[in-house]
């Protein structure tokens, strides 16, 4: 979590392999990941780290189904597999009467959901979402979140960036960054959307009593 410009995306672009840190490193599963070849890195991103983008960034001249399904066909799936594992999750998600629609012929809220099963077509040890609520309206940002709920508690592993309260909410763990340092840290019990007012509040004044304290260096 963070403000605008401080530097939350480009951690998470750190933590996947699309850039590259000039100084210190990032591991993921004891490999050093600027020490990898453009092709590894590659491989490492389709097979093991699934990415949300806020933007969404579905192919438009592709059907749902196939945009879904297209990470699949990267990573070698055979097409009957991967369009398979498309509909089980598009199912899963609610979208399944879409499947054969263009992305500008559903809503931003359908697209999302689309955005995350594409994400998720090879069974990635990590999902990493950059504000996946941020475009969407409030009811449709809602859906996102407990679908990201509900999969963190089967055990996908995800790394959100997001600047808000509602999203922070469904964390178990806040980093708070500030002109690329860690403003602090905050971990949370296990959500529960009774308890979400209390925990808005606990956010928002733990972000308030970080933002004059002093930063820690990334590394």
């Amino acid at each position: 979590m963070g403000a605008s410009g401080s530097g939350k995306s480009t951690l998470l672009y750190l933590l996947g392999g699309l850039d590259r840190p000039t100084s210190g490193e990032v591991r993921f599963r004891g490999r050093v990941l600027h020490e990898l070849s453009p092709r590894e890195l590659a491989q490492l991103r389709t097979h093991k780290i699934g990415y949300v983008y806020q933007a969404i960034h579905l192919t438009p001249d592709l059907s749902i189904l196939d945009n879904i399904a297209f990470p699949g066909y990267l990573a070698g799936k055979p097409r009957a597999e991967a369009r398979g594992r498309a509909l089980k999750l598009m199912r899963r998600f609610g979208i399944e009467g879409i499947a054969g629609r263009l992305p500008s012929q559903v809503s931003g809220g359908q697209q999302q959901r689309a955005a995350i099963a594409r994400a998720l077509i090879n069974g990635p040890d990590l999902l990493l979402a950059d504000e996946p609520t941020g475009a969407l309206s409030r009811q449709q940002g809602e859906v996102v979140l407990d679908l990201l709920t509900e999969l963190n508690r089967e055990g996908q592993s995800i790394v959100m960036v997001t600047h808000d309260l509602k999203a922070a909410c469904r964390a178990d763990r806040l980093i708070l960054v500030k002109d690329g340092t860690i403003a602090g840290t905050m971990d949370l019990p296990r959500y529960d959307a009774k308890d979400e007012a209390e925990r808005e509040r606990r956010i928002y004044r733990f972000t308030k009593e970080r933002e004059e304290a002093p930063c820690t260096r990334l590394s």
